[in-house]
Protein backbone atom coordinates (compact mmCIF):
# COMPACT_ATOMS: atom_id res chain seq x y z
CA UNK A 1 0.00 0.00 0.00
CA UNK A 2 1.08 3.20 -0.84
CA UNK A 3 1.74 6.28 1.88
CA UNK A 4 0.11 9.46 0.74
CA UNK A 5 -0.34 12.91 2.82
CA UNK A 6 -3.98 11.93 2.31
CA UNK A 7 -3.72 8.21 3.74
CA UNK A 8 -1.36 9.83 6.33
CA UNK A 9 -3.74 12.50 7.61
CA UNK A 10 -6.34 10.21 7.42
CA UNK A 11 -4.84 7.64 9.82
CA UNK A 12 -3.36 9.89 12.26
CA UNK A 13 -7.31 11.62 12.49
CA UNK A 14 -8.17 8.02 13.46
CA UNK A 15 -6.39 7.29 15.52
CA UNK A 16 -6.94 10.68 17.33
CA UNK A 17 -10.72 9.40 17.17
CA UNK A 18 -10.13 6.21 18.52
CA UNK A 19 -8.07 7.60 21.56
CA UNK A 20 -10.24 10.25 22.61
CA UNK A 21 -13.24 7.78 22.34
CA UNK A 22 -11.29 5.46 24.83
CA UNK A 23 -10.32 8.42 27.47
CA UNK A 24 -14.17 9.06 27.02
CA UNK A 25 -15.02 5.71 27.48
CA UNK A 26 -12.47 5.86 30.78
CA UNK A 27 -15.12 8.40 32.12
CA UNK A 28 -17.68 5.73 32.88
CA UNK A 29 -14.90 4.34 35.64
CA UNK A 30 -14.80 7.87 36.69
CA UNK A 31 -18.41 8.74 37.04
CA UNK A 32 -18.85 4.97 39.24
CA UNK A 33 -16.29 6.18 41.47
CA UNK A 34 -18.12 9.53 41.95
CA UNK A 35 -21.42 7.90 42.10
CA UNK A 36 -20.53 5.22 44.45
CA UNK A 37 -18.88 7.58 46.76
CA UNK A 38 -21.37 9.91 47.16
CA UNK A 39 -23.47 6.94 48.25
CA UNK A 40 -24.12 5.01 51.02
CA UNK A 41 -22.19 2.09 51.35
CA UNK A 42 -24.90 -0.36 51.07
CA UNK A 43 -25.43 0.87 47.69
CA UNK A 44 -22.55 1.24 45.92
CA UNK A 45 -22.26 -1.52 44.12
CA UNK A 46 -26.02 -1.43 42.93
CA UNK A 47 -24.47 2.22 40.89
CA UNK A 48 -21.62 0.54 39.58
CA UNK A 49 -23.50 -2.47 37.94
CA UNK A 50 -26.06 0.60 36.81
CA UNK A 51 -22.79 2.06 35.15
CA UNK A 52 -22.25 -0.71 34.13
CA UNK A 53 -25.37 -2.05 32.18
CA UNK A 54 -24.55 1.46 30.28
CA UNK A 55 -21.85 0.54 28.99
CA UNK A 56 -23.39 -3.03 27.97
CA UNK A 57 -26.82 -2.64 27.45
CA UNK A 58 -26.61 0.82 25.97
CA UNK A 59 -23.38 0.42 23.78
CA UNK A 60 -25.58 -2.34 22.23
CA UNK A 61 -28.27 -0.12 21.72
CA UNK A 62 -26.88 2.28 20.01
CA UNK A 63 -24.92 0.38 17.99
CA UNK A 64 -28.44 -1.11 16.72
CA UNK A 65 -30.49 1.39 16.55
CA UNK A 66 -29.05 4.65 18.41
CA UNK A 67 -25.97 5.40 15.65
CA UNK A 68 -28.91 5.26 12.65
CA UNK A 69 -31.26 7.62 14.30
CA UNK A 70 -29.11 10.30 15.08
CA UNK A 71 -26.48 10.01 11.99
CA UNK A 72 -28.92 8.40 9.45
CA UNK A 73 -30.67 9.66 6.18
CA UNK A 74 -32.68 13.14 7.63
CA UNK A 75 -36.27 12.80 7.50
CA UNK A 76 -37.80 16.31 8.66
CA UNK A 77 -34.69 17.60 10.09
CA UNK A 78 -36.21 15.24 13.21
CA UNK A 79 -34.99 12.05 12.63
CA UNK A 80 -32.63 9.58 10.83
CA UNK A 81 -33.58 6.49 9.07
CA UNK A 82 -30.29 4.70 7.68
CA UNK A 83 -27.37 2.66 9.16
CA UNK A 84 -28.80 0.42 11.36
CA UNK A 85 -26.22 -2.10 12.67
CA UNK A 86 -23.92 0.23 11.10
CA UNK A 87 -25.23 -1.29 7.76
CA UNK A 88 -25.66 0.82 4.50
CA UNK A 89 -24.18 3.86 3.08
CA UNK A 90 -23.30 6.67 5.89
CA UNK A 91 -21.30 8.24 2.93
CA UNK A 92 -23.61 11.02 3.49
CA UNK A 93 -21.42 12.17 6.55
CA UNK A 94 -19.34 13.45 5.13
CA UNK A 95 -16.25 11.87 7.11
CA UNK A 96 -12.58 11.70 6.60
CA UNK A 97 -12.30 8.32 8.95
CA UNK A 98 -13.83 4.64 9.33
CA UNK A 99 -17.00 5.70 10.22
CA UNK A 100 -17.06 2.68 12.74
CA UNK A 101 -14.29 5.03 14.61
CA UNK A 102 -16.97 7.57 14.90
CA UNK A 103 -19.45 5.06 15.95
CA UNK A 104 -17.15 4.62 18.91
CA UNK A 105 -16.61 7.97 19.89
CA UNK A 106 -20.24 8.92 19.63
CA UNK A 107 -21.22 5.47 21.23
CA UNK A 108 -19.10 6.23 24.10
CA UNK A 109 -21.16 10.01 24.47
CA UNK A 110 -24.56 8.25 24.53
CA UNK A 111 -23.61 5.72 27.81
CA UNK A 112 -22.34 9.21 29.43
CA UNK A 113 -25.99 10.50 28.81
CA UNK A 114 -27.40 7.72 30.12
CA UNK A 115 -24.79 7.35 33.31
CA UNK A 116 -26.18 11.33 34.22
CA UNK A 117 -29.90 9.25 35.19
CA UNK A 118 -27.98 6.59 37.38
CA UNK A 119 -26.61 8.89 39.65
CA UNK A 120 -29.84 10.64 40.30
CA UNK A 121 -31.76 7.62 40.72
CA UNK A 122 -29.49 6.07 42.87
CA UNK A 123 -30.43 4.26 46.53
CA UNK A 124 -34.22 3.49 45.67
CA UNK A 125 -34.92 2.00 41.96
CA UNK A 126 -35.13 -1.22 40.84
CA UNK A 127 -32.42 -2.73 38.87
CA UNK A 128 -34.54 -4.26 35.92
CA UNK A 129 -36.09 -1.10 35.06
CA UNK A 130 -32.77 1.30 34.88
CA UNK A 131 -31.84 -1.14 32.10
CA UNK A 132 -35.13 -0.53 29.95
CA UNK A 133 -34.03 3.29 30.97
CA UNK A 134 -30.62 2.59 29.38
CA UNK A 135 -31.44 1.31 26.77
CA UNK A 136 -34.36 4.08 25.68
CA UNK A 137 -31.48 6.80 26.51
CA UNK A 138 -29.07 5.38 24.05
CA UNK A 139 -31.52 4.28 21.21
CA UNK A 140 -34.05 7.06 21.53
CA UNK A 141 -33.45 9.71 23.73
CA UNK A 142 -30.23 10.74 23.47
CA UNK A 143 -29.99 9.73 19.42
CA UNK A 144 -32.93 12.42 18.78
CA UNK A 145 -31.79 15.03 20.21
CA UNK A 146 -28.27 14.91 18.63
CA UNK A 147 -29.63 14.55 15.50
CA UNK A 148 -31.47 18.10 15.84
CA UNK A 149 -28.36 19.77 16.73
CA UNK A 150 -25.93 17.60 15.26
CA UNK A 151 -26.28 16.01 12.05
CA UNK A 152 -26.27 18.33 9.11
CA UNK A 153 -30.33 17.85 8.25
CA UNK A 154 -31.10 18.43 12.18
CA UNK A 155 -33.07 21.26 12.66
CA UNK A 156 -31.43 22.96 15.36
CA UNK A 157 -28.40 22.35 13.22
CA UNK A 158 -29.65 24.55 10.15
CA UNK A 159 -30.52 27.41 12.44
CA UNK A 160 -27.26 27.85 13.26
CA UNK A 161 -27.01 26.07 17.14
CA UNK A 162 -23.58 25.33 18.01
CA UNK A 163 -22.87 22.92 20.81
CA UNK A 164 -19.46 21.26 20.47
CA UNK A 165 -19.37 18.62 22.38
CA UNK A 166 -22.40 18.46 23.86
CA UNK A 167 -22.96 20.81 26.92
CA UNK A 168 -26.95 20.49 25.76
CA UNK A 169 -27.30 17.03 23.76
CA UNK A 170 -25.42 15.30 26.12
CA UNK A 171 -25.48 16.96 29.64
CA UNK A 172 -28.64 19.53 29.34
CA UNK A 173 -30.43 16.13 28.19
CA UNK A 174 -29.11 13.79 30.61
CA UNK A 175 -29.60 16.44 33.99
CA UNK A 176 -33.32 17.42 32.55
CA UNK A 177 -33.87 13.59 32.37
CA UNK A 178 -32.73 13.03 35.61
CA UNK A 179 -35.26 15.55 37.13
CA UNK A 180 -37.78 13.93 35.75
CA UNK A 181 -36.76 10.55 36.61
CA UNK A 182 -36.32 12.09 40.37
CA UNK A 183 -39.67 13.52 40.41
CA UNK A 184 -41.34 10.30 39.34
CA UNK A 185 -39.26 8.03 41.70
CA UNK A 186 -39.67 10.22 44.69
CA UNK A 187 -37.37 11.13 47.36
CA UNK A 188 -35.47 8.41 49.71
CA UNK A 189 -36.87 7.45 52.61
CA UNK A 190 -35.35 9.75 55.17
CA UNK A 191 -34.33 12.26 53.11
CA UNK A 192 -37.34 14.71 54.06
CA UNK A 193 -39.03 15.29 57.69
CA UNK A 194 -42.47 15.80 58.03
CA UNK A 195 -41.89 19.46 58.32
CA UNK A 196 -39.95 19.48 55.21
CA UNK A 197 -36.50 19.97 56.21
CA UNK A 198 -33.56 18.35 54.56
CA UNK A 199 -31.86 15.37 56.26
CA UNK A 200 -28.49 14.79 55.13
CA UNK A 201 -27.57 11.47 54.17
CA UNK A 202 -24.43 11.28 53.39
CA UNK A 203 -22.03 9.67 50.80
CA UNK A 204 -19.90 7.18 52.35
CA UNK A 205 -16.48 7.68 51.24
CA UNK A 206 -15.47 11.56 49.41
CA UNK A 207 -12.29 10.43 48.58
CA UNK A 208 -13.33 7.78 46.16
CA UNK A 209 -15.87 10.67 44.47
CA UNK A 210 -12.83 12.79 44.02
CA UNK A 211 -11.08 10.08 42.40
CA UNK A 212 -14.17 9.73 40.04
CA UNK A 213 -13.88 13.51 39.40
CA UNK A 214 -10.51 13.46 38.61
CA UNK A 215 -11.24 10.57 36.14
CA UNK A 216 -13.95 12.74 34.58
CA UNK A 217 -11.54 15.34 34.35
CA UNK A 218 -9.15 13.24 32.80
CA UNK A 219 -11.57 11.87 30.21
CA UNK A 220 -12.96 15.56 29.09
CA UNK A 221 -9.44 16.11 27.51
CA UNK A 222 -10.82 13.28 25.12
CA UNK A 223 -14.53 14.88 25.06
CA UNK A 224 -13.74 18.18 23.94
CA UNK A 225 -10.65 18.01 21.51
CA UNK A 226 -11.82 14.76 20.67
CA UNK A 227 -14.88 16.37 18.67
CA UNK A 228 -12.70 18.23 16.36
CA UNK A 229 -12.42 14.25 14.52
CA UNK A 230 -9.05 15.99 13.92
CA UNK A 231 -5.27 15.61 15.74
CA UNK A 232 -4.18 17.67 12.86
CA UNK A 233 -6.65 20.25 13.87
CA UNK A 234 -4.63 22.64 15.64
CA UNK A 235 -7.53 24.11 17.54
CA UNK A 236 -7.34 21.47 19.78
CA UNK A 237 -4.45 22.65 21.95
CA UNK A 238 -7.30 25.60 22.58
CA UNK A 239 -9.71 23.26 22.82
CA UNK A 240 -7.87 21.71 25.86
CA UNK A 241 -6.81 24.63 28.01
CA UNK A 242 -10.35 26.28 27.86
CA UNK A 243 -11.71 22.56 29.45
CA UNK A 244 -8.91 23.13 32.04
CA UNK A 245 -9.47 26.80 33.10
CA UNK A 246 -13.41 26.37 33.27
CA UNK A 247 -13.17 23.41 35.39
CA UNK A 248 -10.11 24.76 37.73
CA UNK A 249 -12.39 28.32 37.82
CA UNK A 250 -15.81 26.47 39.04
CA UNK A 251 -14.06 24.15 41.46
CA UNK A 252 -12.30 27.35 42.93
CA UNK A 253 -15.21 29.20 42.52
CA UNK A 254 -16.96 26.90 44.95
CA UNK A 255 -14.90 25.92 47.67
CA UNK A 256 -14.49 29.94 48.04
CA UNK A 257 -18.15 30.47 47.91
CA UNK A 258 -19.03 27.75 50.23
CA UNK A 259 -15.90 28.79 52.69
CA UNK A 260 -17.55 32.25 52.79
CA UNK A 261 -21.39 30.68 52.77
CA UNK A 262 -20.68 28.50 55.69
CA UNK A 263 -17.45 29.37 57.20
CA UNK A 264 -15.88 25.78 55.95
CA UNK A 265 -15.12 24.57 52.21
CA UNK A 266 -17.50 21.62 51.47
CA UNK A 267 -15.53 19.15 49.42
CA UNK A 268 -18.57 17.48 47.60
CA UNK A 269 -19.07 21.38 45.73
CA UNK A 270 -15.86 22.11 45.21
CA UNK A 271 -16.25 18.39 43.30
CA UNK A 272 -19.15 19.12 41.76
CA UNK A 273 -18.06 22.71 41.01
CA UNK A 274 -14.76 21.69 38.68
CA UNK A 275 -17.43 19.59 37.31
CA UNK A 276 -19.94 21.95 36.34
CA UNK A 277 -17.04 23.99 34.68
CA UNK A 278 -16.47 21.25 32.77
CA UNK A 279 -20.24 20.85 31.39
CA UNK A 280 -20.50 24.51 31.10
CA UNK A 281 -17.18 24.80 28.58
CA UNK A 282 -18.37 21.92 26.73
CA UNK A 283 -20.42 23.81 24.25
CA UNK A 284 -18.28 26.62 23.67
CA UNK A 285 -14.83 25.18 24.22
CA UNK A 286 -13.62 25.78 20.80
CA UNK A 287 -15.64 29.42 19.96
CA UNK A 288 -14.13 30.74 23.03
CA UNK A 289 -11.09 32.49 24.88
CA UNK A 290 -9.58 31.27 27.80
CA UNK A 291 -10.75 34.65 29.89
CA UNK A 292 -14.16 33.76 28.35
CA UNK A 293 -13.59 30.31 29.84
CA UNK A 294 -12.55 30.86 33.20
CA UNK A 295 -15.66 33.05 33.45
CA UNK A 296 -18.16 30.80 32.45
CA UNK A 297 -16.62 27.91 34.67
CA UNK A 298 -16.50 30.56 37.95
CA UNK A 299 -20.03 31.06 37.35
CA UNK A 300 -21.43 27.48 37.73
CA UNK A 301 -19.08 27.42 40.76
CA UNK A 302 -21.87 29.91 42.49
CA UNK A 303 -24.73 28.07 39.83
CA UNK A 304 -23.67 24.72 42.09
CA UNK A 305 -24.28 25.78 45.01
CA UNK A 306 -27.51 27.49 44.56
CA UNK A 307 -28.76 24.84 42.73
CA UNK A 308 -28.36 22.06 44.97
CA UNK A 309 -30.04 23.99 48.06
CA UNK A 310 -33.01 24.95 45.17
CA UNK A 311 -33.49 20.81 44.11
CA UNK A 312 -33.66 20.04 47.95
CA UNK A 313 -36.26 22.93 49.03
CA UNK A 314 -38.64 21.03 45.38
CA UNK A 315 -38.18 17.98 46.93
CA UNK A 316 -36.05 16.64 44.04
CA UNK A 317 -33.86 14.00 45.79
CA UNK A 318 -30.59 13.86 43.87
CA UNK A 319 -27.60 11.77 45.66
CA UNK A 320 -24.70 13.29 43.40
CA UNK A 321 -26.17 16.25 42.18
CA UNK A 322 -26.84 15.29 38.72
CA UNK A 323 -29.23 17.76 37.94
CA UNK A 324 -27.16 21.03 39.30
CA UNK A 325 -23.93 19.77 37.63
CA UNK A 326 -25.52 18.65 34.09
CA UNK A 327 -29.17 20.50 33.92
CA UNK A 328 -28.39 23.80 35.22
CA UNK A 329 -24.36 23.99 34.22
CA UNK A 330 -25.04 22.43 30.59
CA UNK A 331 -27.97 24.88 30.11
CA UNK A 332 -26.23 28.08 31.18
CA UNK A 333 -22.69 26.64 29.24
CA UNK A 334 -24.91 26.52 25.89
CA UNK A 335 -26.57 29.35 26.57
CA UNK A 336 -22.88 31.22 27.27
CA UNK A 337 -22.13 30.66 23.37
CA UNK A 338 -24.59 33.05 22.45
CA UNK A 339 -22.52 35.72 24.83
CA UNK A 340 -18.91 34.32 24.69
CA UNK A 341 -18.66 33.38 21.55
CA UNK A 342 -15.92 35.42 19.70
CA UNK A 343 -17.27 34.82 16.66
CA UNK A 344 -21.27 35.66 16.91
CA UNK A 345 -21.52 36.08 20.87
CA UNK A 346 -23.53 39.04 22.32
CA UNK A 347 -20.42 40.58 24.45
CA UNK A 348 -18.09 40.04 21.34
CA UNK A 349 -20.07 42.75 18.87
CA UNK A 350 -22.41 39.61 17.27
CA UNK A 351 -26.16 40.59 18.81
CA UNK A 352 -28.74 38.60 20.25
CA UNK A 353 -28.99 36.27 16.86
CA UNK A 354 -26.56 33.51 18.41
CA UNK A 355 -28.32 33.98 22.05
CA UNK A 356 -31.73 33.66 21.54
CA UNK A 357 -30.84 30.43 18.82
CA UNK A 358 -28.79 28.76 21.67
CA UNK A 359 -31.62 29.38 24.04
CA UNK A 360 -34.45 27.94 21.77
CA UNK A 361 -32.13 25.27 21.56
CA UNK A 362 -30.97 24.28 24.69
CA UNK A 363 -35.03 24.64 25.86
CA UNK A 364 -36.07 22.20 22.85
CA UNK A 365 -33.22 19.65 24.05
CA UNK A 366 -34.10 20.09 27.53
CA UNK A 367 -37.86 19.67 27.28
CA UNK A 368 -37.80 16.88 24.88
CA UNK A 369 -35.55 14.72 27.62
CA UNK A 370 -37.44 15.59 30.78
CA UNK A 371 -40.61 14.79 28.91
CA UNK A 372 -39.80 11.70 26.99
CA UNK A 373 -38.33 10.26 30.70
CA UNK A 374 -40.99 11.68 32.37
CA UNK A 375 -43.46 9.29 30.18
CA UNK A 376 -41.05 6.51 30.31
CA UNK A 377 -40.69 6.45 34.21
CA UNK A 378 -44.54 7.10 34.46
CA UNK A 379 -44.97 3.77 32.39
CA UNK A 380 -42.55 2.00 34.26
CA UNK A 381 -44.04 3.04 37.44
CA UNK A 382 -47.71 1.34 36.24
CA UNK A 383 -46.32 -1.32 34.65
CA UNK A 384 -42.93 -3.27 36.25
CA UNK A 385 -42.50 -0.88 39.41
CA UNK A 386 -39.69 1.41 39.87
CA UNK A 387 -39.12 1.96 43.32
CA UNK A 388 -37.42 -0.80 45.71
CA UNK A 389 -39.62 -1.32 49.27
CA UNK A 390 -38.95 0.48 52.36
CA UNK A 391 -37.50 -2.64 53.53
CA UNK A 392 -35.45 -2.95 50.70
CA UNK A 393 -34.29 0.11 50.57
CA UNK A 394 -33.54 0.31 54.29
CA UNK A 395 -31.44 -3.04 53.78
CA UNK A 396 -29.41 -1.56 51.12
CA UNK A 397 -30.08 -2.70 46.81
CA UNK A 398 -26.70 -4.22 47.05
CA UNK A 399 -28.06 -7.20 48.75
CA UNK A 400 -31.41 -6.62 47.92
CA UNK A 401 -30.67 -6.57 43.92
CA UNK A 402 -27.22 -8.49 43.72
CA UNK A 403 -26.54 -10.52 47.36
CA UNK A 404 -23.46 -9.01 47.58
CA UNK A 405 -22.30 -6.30 49.34
CA UNK A 406 -19.41 -4.20 48.18
CA UNK A 407 -17.00 -3.98 51.26
CA UNK A 408 -16.84 -6.97 53.76
CA UNK A 409 -17.45 -4.88 57.03
CA UNK A 410 -16.79 -8.25 59.07
CA UNK A 411 -14.08 -7.56 61.77
CA UNK A 412 -11.70 -10.05 63.21
CA UNK A 413 -14.23 -12.15 65.29
CA UNK A 414 -12.70 -15.44 66.86
CA UNK A 415 -16.39 -16.62 67.10
CA UNK A 416 -17.01 -16.26 63.55
CA UNK A 417 -15.56 -17.96 60.62
CA UNK A 418 -16.23 -17.38 56.98
CA UNK A 419 -17.41 -20.09 54.20
CA UNK A 420 -18.64 -20.26 50.79
CA UNK A 421 -22.35 -20.98 50.15
CA UNK A 422 -21.64 -23.13 46.26
CA UNK A 423 -25.02 -22.46 45.44
CA UNK A 424 -24.82 -19.09 46.22
CA UNK A 425 -21.38 -17.97 44.87
CA UNK A 426 -21.32 -15.68 47.98
CA UNK A 427 -19.83 -15.73 51.32
CA UNK A 428 -22.00 -16.53 54.35
CA UNK A 429 -21.38 -16.40 57.93
CA UNK A 430 -21.74 -19.24 60.38
CA UNK A 431 -20.38 -19.77 64.28
CA UNK A 432 -17.27 -21.85 64.60
CA UNK A 433 -18.05 -25.42 66.14
CA UNK A 434 -14.93 -25.18 67.91
CA UNK A 435 -15.39 -22.10 70.08
CA UNK A 436 -17.57 -21.69 72.72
Amino acid sequence: MEITISSLATGLDTVWVLLCAALVFLMEAGFAALEAGFIRSKNALNIIMKVIMDCTVGMLGYFAFGFAIMYGIDQAGIIGSSGFFLKGDMSHLGLHIPVTAYWLFQGAFAIAMATIVSGAVAERMKFAPYIVFSLAATVLIYPIAGHWVWSSGGWLNKIGMLDFAGSAVVHSLGGWASLAAVLVLGPRTGKFAKDGSVNVLPGHNLPLAALGAFILWFGWFGFNPGSTLSGLDMNIAKIAVNTNLAAAAGGTVAALYTMMKYGKADPSMAINGALGGLVAITASCAYVEPISAVIIGGICGILIVLAVAFFDTIKADDPVGAIAVHGVCGTFGTIAVGLFAEQGGLFYGGGFVLLGVQFLGVVCVSLWGFAATFTLFKILKATVGIRVSVEDEIEGLDIVEHGFTAYNDLECNPLKTLSHTPTLGVIAVTESPTVK
